[in-house]
């Protein structure tokens, strides 16, 4: 691995090995840290999620893991809870799409706040926030199924946060996407349709600060990111296959670049998305709601727009720098001895490059984004909306209740703050 530094700070794996789970675990006390997973209820049949329950298991000064849980009942919420029973620490399994938790998001609508959805990753993660930022001063997020999980993950992730005298507020991982299997390399989305596009992007509009700043990351769709409680609280979150480039650009809109960094995690995999047979199936749909979100990113950022005269240019443009990447990837997997798919990376390419038109149509008809509002916006219409939330995502509380409560009428900027004794109540479903 190389030691160079950019406009953000790289935290490299030099491959020595230098992990140390005591250590790790006194630095967790130094501040209050929960960890974030949103899941569907499938993924506690895969050996993934059983991976990383054992891994974290040595965390034990870990103060929460919150579960943002995806079921269809009640009785899955509490296979959910059962299967962490045993962790050392409190956890949270929160049930996204519970009518309770409906309930209470419904209730928001009297102060003209749609948070019902769509649901999907963004609004788990959303959930989830709402949940660990009560008691944590820094989260960090893992998706559900990865199968190389290891200690080395949550602990190169968090520690540039837990010593405040870093002065970092979001941490990105990045790492080598290879299939367990094959050990072909995988990130398709990232390699021949992120890379390209922001290459193409730069030779349009030229080296803006934006489009510097998203080179920089040497892997900006990885969904393994960590941030500090203030910053968690004023991000507006995407809802749909945008989420981890949306949130790159909320970042940017908040924090200096000095405050962040990437950590690499070394090798990485899950589960691999296929290139899906339609535009709006597979990695085709979500490279047309992430070439949405890049250029949506850089009218609010830069003022810049791709105008349909300047499109032609961006679709050769894009299929000259796919094209040249398929063929240095050949190059990386033929001397590194893996095996490599040229023609099948050359038609991936092309059909990412024919999503171009049709994603600038739509976002030219409908160029404002669904986004879920920040928790800092959140707590001013209402303070106890995330305790109620919390509660309301508990299996064994009673959806009439809920229903009760949700409907109770409230006004924006209102005192009233949930007591101490129902805060800590919240922390935990399986305690």
């Amino acid at each position: 691995m190389d030691f160079q530094q950019s406009l953000i700070a790289t935290v490299h794996d030099y491959s020595l090995g230098n992990l140390n789970a005591i250590a790790f675990n006194q630095e967790l006390k130094q501040r209050p840290t929960a960890l974030l997973i949103p899941c569907l209820m499938e993924e506690f049949s895969r050996p993934a999620l059983r991976l990383i329950r054992d891994t974290l298991s040595s965390l034990t000064e870990l103060s929460s893991l919150v579960i943002a849980l995806s079921a269809d009942s009640a009785d899955d919420v509490n296979a959910a809870e059962a299967f962490f029973a045993e962790m050392p620490f409190p956890v949270h399994v929160h049930w996204t799409n519970g009518p309770a938790v409906k309930d209470i998001l419904t209730s928001m609508e009297q102060h003209g706040l749609d948070l019902t959805g769509p649901p999907g990753k963004g609004w788990a993660v959303w959930q989830g926030l709402g949940v660990a930022c009560q008691h944590a001063e820094v989260i960090g997020l893992f998706d559900a199924d990865i199968r190389t999980f290891g200690s080395g993950y949550p602990e190169r992730m968090l520690r540039p946060l837990l010593d405040p005298s870093h002065g970092m507020a979001y941490v990105k991982a990045f790492y080598s996407r290879l299939s367990l299997e094959t050990q072909a390399l995988q990130g398709r989305a990232t390699r021949l349709f992120v890379g390209p596009l922001l290459t193409s992007l730069e030779q349009i509009f030229g080296p803006l600060p934006y489009l510097r700043y998203l080179q920089t990351f040497r892997y900006p769709l990885a969904g393994e990111f960590a941030f500090t409680r203030d910053l968690a609280m004023n991000l507006r979150i995407p809802s749909d296959w945008g989420l981890e480039m949306g949130l790159l650009s909320e970042v940017y809109r908040h924090v200096a670049p000095s405050r962040i960094a990437q950590v690499d995690l070394g090798l990485f995999d899950h589960k691999h998305k296929s290139l899906g047979q339609q535009p709006n199936e597979g990695l085709q749909r979500m490279a047309s709601e992430i070439f949405c979100t890049v250029l949506r990113s850089l009218m609010e950022h830069e003022g810049s727009v791709v105008s349909m005269d300047q499109l032609p240019t961006l679709e050769v443009l894009y299929r000259r720098v796919g094209e040249d990447r398929v063929r240095q990837f050949g190059l990386d997997s033929a001397i590194n001895r893996l095996p490599y798919d040229r023609h099948g990376e050359e038609l991936a390419v092309h059909r990412f490059s024919k999503l171009l038109r049709p994603g600038l149509t739509a976002l030219m008809a409908s160029p404002i984004a669904h986004q879920l509002p920040s928790w800092s916006r959140l707590h001013s219409c209402n303070p106890s909306f995330a305790s109620e939330l919390a509660l309301a995502g508990r299996a064994d509380r009673s959806a009439s209740l809920h229903r009760t409560r949700a409907r109770r009428p409230r006004r924006p900027n209102c005192s009233t703050v949930p007591s101490p004794a129902r805060g800590r109540s919240t922390s935990s479903a399986a305690a």
